[in-house]
């Protein structure tokens, strides 16, 4: 099983570790605070590298004064990364397409994926932040988080139509030398295109990619579910009830195999992300990841991110809960204790999925870069040997 690490790219907060942590809008991180952040996270790539892991994957979020989600530009900053490492994949979680020119999106990833001979990953994913979608989409791809459940559909469903078609052209422009595109939202070339000295009617993407492209997406519906099996894209699941990802993982597999005739091995094509939280007692681990597991939620839970959760009634868990650590971990969402504990989670799962590839998300918000390191080190010295 391969082992990643993932990071949000949250400035450090000394407020939580001290106790009194304030509601995420009231959050203002400096500008010196956010440059350390960055540069904290380029040194995490490289200890990832250090200490075996196999990728290493970045965030990308806007315009997030708050401090959680800090950089916006995953790729720039693993351009950078990939001079300074030499065998760790390097990817985002996720590249927020209907945030993109398509084009520029799969011109900035060529770049990357040849400037890191072939290391590097596209992770792509909808969009969860309104300030963000309405901000910079040209289509106005918005995600609908404050609106009625009847408009959240229609909201929904133009989302899924612009990032569809945005993905089409960034295959499009990736897989063939020359291409062109007739859709709702793009003719490419433009229909008055007038270049004398070229043909008009094509484009080529400059530079091509000299690599086999790797495109991940994240899994959180049905529907999504439905159209990454159709499109062939790897699946990326977190922060859902095991029971749930198994239901889902299982079903990519059989979607899989009928649009492409293609039988997958257990794990192939899926990824598992764990937050996980190490110490050398059961109470100090919980202690100290339920300070990082309740900044988590005190940024995430407006959003709706616990939807994967379980209730206590056995059904889909209500909209607006705020997990406590207690349902994170019985429902091996989150994994927090020892590293005979963690690693039994982590077994659970390679167990019952036929896991293959498991991105660890070791910096909770509010925790420290050095914490950080020290759970990066303590999951592949204290964890990774005690698994089967």
């Amino acid at each position: 099983m391969r082992h990643g690490v993932f990071f949000f790219g949250s400035v450090e907060m000394p407020d939580v570790l001290a106790g009194n942590p304030v509601p995420a809008a009231r959050r203002r991180a400096t500008r010196e605070q956010v440059w350390h952040a960055h540069e904290r996270l380029v040194g995490m790539g490289e200890l990832a590298e250090e200490l075996g892991y196999d990728s290493y994957w970045l965030a990308e979020h806007h315009f997030q004064h708050e401090g959680y989600e800090v950089v916006p530009n995953a790729m720039l900053l693993e351009a950078h990364l990939a001079a300074r490492t030499s065998r760790i994949r390097l990817g985002s979680m996720f590249s927020i397409v209907p945030q993109w020119n398509p084009l520029r999106l799969a011109e900035d990833f060529s770049s990357l994926l040849n400037l890191s001979g072939g290391r590097a990953v596209l992770g792509v994913g909808r969009g969860t932040v309104s300030r963000e979608l309405r901000s910079l989409t040209a289509h106005q791809a918005d995600i609908g988080v404050m609106t009625s459940s009847e408009e959240r559909k229609v909201i929904d469903a133009h989302n899924r139509e612009v990032f569809a078609e945005y993905m089409d052209i960034v295959r499009t422009a990736l897989s063939q030398e020359t291409f062109s595109y007739n859709g709702k939202f793009f003719e490419l070339p433009p229909p008055d295109n007038r270049d004398p000295d070229h043909d008009a009617d094509t484009l080529t993407l400059v530079p091509g990619p000299l690599h086999p492209v790797e495109i991940w997406q994240a899994v959180t519906s049905p529907p999504t579910l439905d159209y990454a099996a159709e499109v062939g894209h790897g699946c990326v699941w977190w922060n859902q009830y095991h029971g749930y990802i198994r239901e889902q993982w299982e079903r990519y597999a059989e979607l899989y195999e009928q649009r492409h005739g293609t039988r997958l091995a257990p794990g192939q094509n899926r990824i598992l992300v764990l937050p996980v939280h190490i110490a050398d007692t059961h109470e100090e681990a919980w202690r100290t990841g339920r300070i990082g597991h309740d900044e988590f939620w005190n940024l995430l839970a407006p959003f709706g991110w616990s939807s994967g959760y379980r209730g206590d009634d056995g059904n889909r868990a209500p909209a607006g809960l705020v997990p406590t650590l207690e349902q994170s971990t019985r429902q091996k969402c989150w994994a927090v204790g020892t590293p005979e504990e963690v690693a039994e989670i982590v077994q659970h799962h390679k167990d019952t999925l036929g896991l293959e590839q498991l991105v660890v998300f070791p910096h909770f918000p509010g925790h420290t870069y050095d914490m950080a390191a020290e759970q990066m080190r303590r999951f592949s010295e204290q964890v990774v040997p005690l698994l089967r």
